[in-house]
């Protein structure tokens, strides 16, 4: 990570959380700007679980990302706008391994090199991330679905021979409480709505006490009141884990940001609150319009 990097995210950090360091949760564990690493942990101890810095990909000669540079915060809940084609979901699938980069440097907090790992390791550190289209089990129930995304030994003979213990029982009621699914606990998942559905999918993904969310287009193909619901979810869960969510419904991201990062062209193009970005003419002209 380099100086002038860490120096960028500790002035951002002391605007918004005061200068005193702060501490927030994440992954269920206080997160300590200050504090001295500890192993096992996502070390964020520089103020950032995840930054990019110069991240370039390109696809049959077509500049994918290009100079890519941003940085979270532990605990923020960020947002990410733009137009179609401006880079958001190779962003994600740079952070979760999926794609490769040409070139540039991707970090879960100070010491993971997110490009040394593959996918499946990159969700063990604790990424999760959901993807527009719900992917639930839909002949299991709720409970059931929630019961399978536990972070357990997934062997066969482990699986056959698996019960809750209290803690697991306790922990998978407040996801229950948390997805507003308490009372569907017995339904079956393929008679959801697409809301409950998506919520079930979050639930999944918190089951695997996951330190950063990507969280691509949530509320779309929601009613306004599932949409209410989702942002009351997502500043529950802001300040426990750290989350980037990519959205197009204005009003969605007024209702959850602090900060909002507007892709173009595969680069930061603006940041600032939605009333800054929203006033940006360089934003104004290729994605708000006028």
């Amino acid at each position: 990570m380099t100086p002038d990097l860490m120096e960028e995210g500790a002035q951002r950090i002391a605007k918004v959380h005061g200068p005193v360091p702060g501490q927030t949760e994440s992954g269920g564990r206080a997160a300590d700007f200050g504090r001295h690493a500890t192993p096992g942990e996502v070390d964020v101890t520089h103020g950032r679980i995840l930054y990019l810095e110069d991240v370039c990909v390109s696809f049959d000669g077509f500049n994918a990302i290009n100079k890519l540079s941003l940085d979270i915060a532990p605990g923020e809940l960020r947002c990410i706008i733009g137009p179609n084609g401006a880079g958001k979901t190779t962003m994600m699938d740079i952070i979760t391994g999926k794609t490769r980069p040409d070139s540039g440097t991707v970090f879960f907090g100070s010491t993971i090199d997110l490009l040394r790992h593959k996918e499946a390791d990159i969700a063990q550190l604790g990424i999760g991330r959901k993807f527009q289209k719900p992917t639930v089990f839909e002949q299991l129930t709720v409970f059931e679905n929630l019961e399978l995304a536990l972070k357990t030994n997934k062997g066969v003979r482990q699986s056959m021979l698996f019960r809750l213990d209290s803690a697991q029982s306790d922990r998978l009621a407040e996801v229950l409480e948390t997805i507003h699914l308490a009372d569907s606990v017995s339904r079956m998942a393929g008679n959801l709505s697409h809301g409950q559905k998506q919520w079930l999918e979050i639930g999944m993904l918190l089951m695997q006490d996951p330190k950063l969310l990507l969280l691509d287009e949530p509320v779309a193909g929601m009613t306004d009141e599932e949409t209410a619901r989702t942002a009351e979810l997502f500043l529950t869960l802001k300040g426990k884990h750290s989350l980037m969510v990519v959205e197009h419904d204005m009003s969605f991201i007024r209702t959850i940001s602090e900060i909002v990062t507007v892709l173009c062209d595969g680069s930061v193009l603006a940041q600032g609150t939605l009333d800054e970005v929203q006033g940006d003419e360089r934003v104004i002209e290729v994605y708000l319009g006028r």
